[in-house]
C-alpha cells in the first residue's frame, strides 16, 4: 500500500471494508494452520504406534482416513455456526 498521500490532511484512511478483508484474510491463514497442526498432530498420534523412518500403508492410510474426518467435522461445524438453518 501506498501511504505517501495519507500524510495530507485531506485523504482518507484505507476503507474499512478493505481492512476488514485484511483481517479476515489473515485469521483464515492463522486458522487453517493452526488446523493442520493440530489435524496432523491427532492423527500422528492415534495412527502411528511406533514411528520409523517412513509410514507404513496401513499407517499411511489411518492419517488420510483421520484428516478426512476432521475436514468433515469442520465443514460440518462451520455450516452450522455460520449457515444457519440451511
Amino acid at each position: 500500500m501506498d501511504f505517501s498521500s495519507a500524510s495530507s490532511g485531506s485523504s482518507s484512511p484505507p476503507s474499512t471494508e478493505a481492512l476488514m478483508d485484511q483481517v479476515k484474510t489473515q485469521l483464515a491463514q492463522a486458522y487453517a494452520q493452526e488446523f493442520l497442526e493440530t489435524v496432523g498432530s491427532k492423527c500422528f498420534a492415534k495412527c502411528v504406534t511406533k514411528p520409523g523412518s517412513s509410514l507404513s500403508g496401513s499407517e499411511s492410510s489411518c492419517i488420510s482416513r483421520c484428516v478426512d474426518r476432521y475436514i468433515e467435522a469442520t465443514g460440518i461445524v462451520s455450516r452450522a455456526l455460520l449457515g444457519g438453518s440451511h
